[in-house]
């Protein structure tokens, strides 16, 4: 049996594959919205800038978002030619073989399943300030894991948070959606509030110098708050439920990025010019800005916004694991136990109760610096692929119908693959090795399990 086992692609992308289809490109691109902003503006802005490169921590989510757009082009490209609910995964599986495929499905696992606690326990530490605004702020042994900084019983905001939406997602995508549309408008209007009240309170001396912390320190920056990017390619996991995959995916990867980068470039080019860069490492740097001009409503708001923010990032992260998850189980990389559909729901019930379950002991059992740290490689190591992705199904299915082409295709993908190898390689070295030691479980459970149960192992076999 040869390693490069490759899968037969589907060209009815809107075939019924026991999934409800009912996202336009409307949908998808709040989807992408909803995962993008969240921790990154709220949170990881102001850290970079203060830790990182200064004021030109505006060049950082340039650089960020020109990696970003080289591996959304493809994102694009391959969601509109191959769809599938498996995004990465199932590119890799149709290009670049089994074994790559495992491996980069196992990437995927390790990004959004690392990412929804980490986003989580961010989220508690908001919602429990709100609380105790209104005086009903948790004791601290309810709010840190036993093995953090600042040990605790259990982090109960954070793990309710994660049980909470596998409840919303096992109902069905379509009430998902809805929710997720109404948190990104209440987040985008706190982002507005601050820029219209930030617009008038810009000094140009705060932004001097300029690159206190070198090329160096913008890199550093970029690798940071890269996290900030994360989601526009959970987009093309609903490929199964978009209502026209072929025309609204690409409009949904693309445009969601887009909005977010002007969002990020914007933001983070205020804040560094209301106030001194090195005042801005604090666990809210949007709202604590606000705070220091003395707008306490337009702090509340921002707040708020924040809230919502980390809840939609949530909900489409936790969203994208499921997908994946049943897609490696259709094509028996995973048990096939997973691989169910609910016929009334229209969802995968089974993975997204496990999934929850998980997710919820990580984040309330384990500090934010234990989960957080794999999730940029993670991303990165995926965009990788996808570009490569390209490159090779350019060569090896040019009779293939893309509806939508990544502009000057090859010189793209090229770029797409040295931007993020640039930024994986500015990740720090314990970062690499706790990468390797995931990859090197994965492959043992492929070998044990996966290789022998997988569909194109079978005699005959294809896999959905």
């Amino acid at each position: 049996m040869s390693l490069l086992r490759i899968k037969p692609i589907n060209t009815d992308l809107t075939s019924d594959t026991g999934l409800r289809r009912c996202l336009n490109a409307f949908d998808l691109t709040l989807l992408g919205i909803g995962c993008i902003i969240g921790a990154g503006i709220f949170v990881l802005t102001g850290i970079a800038a203060a830790t990182k490169a200064g004021p030109a921590v505006v060049l950082s989510f340039v650089v960020s978002g020109f990696a970003c757009a080289f591996a959304a082009l493809a994102y694009a490209e391959l969601a509109a030619s191959i769809g599938g609910c498996g995004s990465a995964y199932g590119y890799a599986y149709a290009g670049l073989g089994e074994l790559l495929a495992w491996i980069i499905g196992w990437d995927l696992i390790l990004e959004y399943g690392v990412a929804t606690p980490a986003v989580a326990i961010g989220w508690s530490g908001y919602m429990n300030n709100a609380l105790t605004a209104m005086g009903l702020g948790l004791p601290d042994y309810l709010l840190h894991a036993p093995f953090g900084a600042t040990p605790g019983i259990v982090n109960l905001p954070a793990a309710l948070i994660i049980l909470l939406l596998s409840i919303l997602l096992s109902i069905g995508i379509h009430v998902s959606a809805h929710f997720n549309a109404i948190m990104v408008f209440v987040k985008l209007i706190a982002i507005s509030i601050f820029i219209g009240v930030a617009v008038f309170y810009v000094e140009p001396t705060n932004w001097q110098p300029f690159m206190p912390f070198g090329w160096n320190g913008v890199m550093s920056g970029a690798a940071l708050v890269f996290f900030a990017y994360i989601g526009f390619d959970a987009v093309s996991t609903a490929a199964e439920e978009a209502v026209n995959p072929r025309r609204d995916l690409p409009i949904g990867i693309l445009a969601s990025l887009f909005i977010c980068t002007i969002i990020y470039i914007v933001v983070s080019g205020l804040l560094t010019g209301v106030v001194r860069y090195d005042t801005l490492n604090v666990p809210s740097p949007v709202a604590d800005v606000m705070l220091r001009l003395g707008h306490n409503w337009a702090a509340g708001l921002v707040a708020a916004g924040a809230i919502a923010g980390l809840t939609t990032v949530m909900l489409v992260l936790y969203y994208g694991l499921t997908r994946i998850f049943l897609a490696m189980s259709r094509d028996g990389l995973l048990p096939p136990i997973f691989a169910a559909v609910h016929p009334r729901t229209k969802t995968p019930i089974r993975i997204i109760l496990s999934c929850g379950v998980l997710m919820a002991a990580i984040a309330g059992f384990m500090p934010i610096e234990a989960v957080a740290e794999l999730v940029n490689i993670g991303t990165l190591a995926a965009f990788v692929f996808v570009c490569a992705g390209v490159l090779i199904l350019r060569y090896t299915r040019p009779d293939l119908q893309r509806p939508f082409q990544m502009p000057f295709g090859h010189v793209f993908a090229v770029l797409g693959i040295f931007f993020c190898l640039y930024l994986m390689f500015s990740l720090p070295w314990v970062t690499w090795l706790r990468f390797f030691i995931w990859l090197a479980i994965g492959l043992a459970i492929y070998f044990v399990y996966s290789r022998n149960h997988s569909v194109l192992a079978q005699p005959g076999g294809v896999s959905k």
